[in-house]
């Protein structure tokens, strides 16, 4: 299994709870697949650096998993077929990265549990 991370951009005209279904529906085909979910971040409502189908803002999530590479085509085809979906970016982690997120990830908590 390689390490991945996702990047999506959801349509702003999305309420939060159709936002939510929709990062439920392809974290529900991630797992189905086989596939582990290491870290998920809902980065929120973010300005667009150029406008994309009229809209100039989009819902920001990312997802960090661990899967086959035959996972992320099902993945990108279920991208490509939804409405909600502006862009959408896979990207393969090398050992590299990884460490990097996983350090990125424990500092994150570290100062979570700084501000309890």
């Amino acid at each position: 299994m390689n390490n991945y991370e996702t990047v999506f951009i959801l349509t702003p005209v999305l309420s939060e709870a159709q936002m939510k279904e929709a990062v439920e529906k392809f974290k529900t085909l991630l797992v189905e697949e086989g596939s582990e979910i290491v870290n998920e971040e809902n980065w929120g409502l973010k300005k667009l650096e150029y406008p994309i189908e009229k809209k100039t803002t989009g819902f920001y999530n990312l997802i960090e998993f661990k899967a086959n590479p035959d996972v992320v085509a099902k993945l990108e085809t279920q991208f490509r077929r939804s409405d909600q979906v502006l862009r959408f970016l896979v990207v393969k982690q090398d050992k590299f990265f990884a460490q990097y997120a996983e350090k990125r990830r424990n500092l994150k908590k570290s100062k979570e549990t700084k501000e309890d």
